[in-house]
């Protein structure tokens, strides 16, 4: 595929797949715009500063450097406001109500395909290229958003709410690739960054403790202990702040003894309790959800099956889904599923193809 000069935009974090997917359009002849988002206002004082994380300081001056190395044009797009809004305080709310939020995928949704593909079509591109492994494909004249080609590394799951007037003008380059083809193209094509490690951390929580954030961000309730109890309501011991448990956790309690392994079960925020029990009390048939966004240009009229995933680590189970008023949805499952989080997000497959998805209730 060449370019021919066209115009496009290129989300650069500074890891080494938004890089390639860069390298990979310059090479097609494309004429290419490096735009990174500014996602944390450094000079605040009374806000925990990311580390080594996504869309830290290093990985500002990494996209930078790669793009002086292409001899492309480079610009820092200011999207603190939006992401504190957008992502940070909708955080720290699913917490604070019980649920287990999502922030990557309301990251993608939002700043990513909203604001940034904005800023992309202000200059004029004729796309936004990011570096996720996800692929669209044109069947009979519309665009599909299909899962990437390496299984190990799709991540489609989190681009359910991707609209779908905007999948014309987006394109994931590495959507074909598997992660050891990008390193060895990174290499190839002489990038610094080809053998970066990559964070497996929230870009606002580096180290994995949500505990400053919450401290700083006035959630101060969501580190106060409270009592764990049994589904009959004994106390077995105490919890160090519902911050810092999900549905179906079973490490780090702090309570033994029981005859069987005991998980979360649920979280009840109002009396800043945790609740435990056995592994099959996790277990259920359906959900609901709501903001469903469906990708497909037909309607969704009626019921129908689908394979729907309920954590980006967990394989698509075969499901009905059935639509509610008001952008809600139904799913029942063929085999009951466990630990079914509220607050996470229920994404919809035909095969490989995406078919939307929705937040589970």
């Amino acid at each position: 595929m060449s370019g021919h000069g066209q115009l496009a935009a290129v989300a650069m974090s500074g890891g080494v797949d938004s890089a390639t997917a860069a390298a990979l359009l310059v090479e097609q002849g494309y004429e290419v715009i490096g735009l990174t988002m500014r996602l944390w206002d450094r000079g605040d004082a009374d806000k925990p500063a990311p580390g080594r994380a996504c869309c830290a300081t290093e990985d500002l001056h990494d996209a930078r450097r790669v793009a002086q190395t292409l001899g492309i044009p480079f610009y820092v797009v200011d999207l603190t406001a939006q992401f504190q809004e957008a992502v940070v305080e909708d955080f720290l709310a699913a917490l604070a109500a019980g649920r287990t939020p999502n922030p990557c995928a309301r990251c993608n949704e939002v700043l990513k395909f909203h604001h940034l593909l904005n800023r992309a079509r202000q200059l004029g591109a004729a796309f936004l290229a990011t570096g996720h492994y996800a692929r669209i494909e044109e069947v009979e004249g519309e665009p599909w958003l299909m899962r990437g080609l390496d299984p190990g590394k799709d991540q489609s799951y989190f681009l359910f709410a991707t609209r779908r007037e905007d999948l014309a003008n987006i394109r994931f380059p590495l959507g074909a690739m598997h992660k050891e083809e990008t390193r060895a193209r990174a290499v190839a094509l002489g990038l610094h960054l080809a053998r970066k490690r990559e964070s497996q951390d929230l870009c606002f929580l580096p180290d994995g403790d949500p505990h400053a954030l919450f401290v700083h961000s006035g959630m101060a309730a969501l580190t106060l202990p409270g009592p764990i109890v049994d589904e009959a309501g004994r106390l077995l011991g105490e919890h160090r702040g519902l911050g810092h448990y999900t549905i179906g956790q079973r490490q780090g309690l702090g309570i033994g003894g029981a005859p069987h392994p005991l998980h979360v079960i649920a979280i009840q925020p109002q009396e800043n309790r945790l609740v435990v029990g056995p592994a099959s009390a996790l277990l259920r048939e359906s959900l609901e959800l709501a903001a469903l966004n469906w990708l497909p240009r037909r309607p969704l009229t009626g019921p129908v099956t689908v394979l729907a995933q309920i954590r980006y680590a967990s394989p698509p189970q075969s499901a009905l889904l059935t639509p509610l008023d008001g952008g809600r949805a139904r799913i029942d499952f063929r085999f009951p599923q466990r630990a079914i989080a509220a607050g996470q997000a229920c994404v919809l497959y035909d095969r490989d193809r995406l078919l939307g998805g929705g937040w589970i209730t």
